[in-house]
């Protein structure tokens, strides 16, 4: 080490090694971080409702909620999933979403529900 060199330098087993750690806290956080956001779009989709029957004539509820819808499609599996039961349930729901929404929530197009 005299040269100044890293007693890691030349072994990547033992460089390896040492990032191991590194990589599992990242991967942690990032689910963490994940997961918080999807908790928050739950949050304000529960807090639009309220909101849009408060302010009736000014729709602001509505962009919070579909922030939230977007944050709690795109960072959460049980979310997405939910969702996704939601629209199987009750097709009209998905009549009324913008394609670029389905787009950004679940990565597909919209589906064409025949009305019988």
């Amino acid at each position: 080490m005299a040269d100044g060199s890293s007693p890691l330098g030349k072994d990547p087993l033992k460089q390896s090694a040492a990032i191991a750690p590194l990589g599992f806290v990242g991967s942690s956080v990032r689910t963490l971080v994940r997961q918080a956001f999807a908790l928050l779009g739950l949050v304000l989709i529960a807090i639009a409702i309220p909101i849009a029957f408060v302010t009736p004539l000014l729709p602001i509820g509505l962009p919070i909620a579909i922030l939230g819808v977007v944050l709690l499609g795109r960072n959460s599996l049980w979310g997405r999933r939910w969702m996704e039961s939601v629209l199987e349930r009750h097709p009209r729901v998905e009549r009324f979403a913008p394609n670029w929404l389905m787009k950004a929530v679940f990565g597909r197009e919209k589906r064409n529900h025949e009305q019988k």
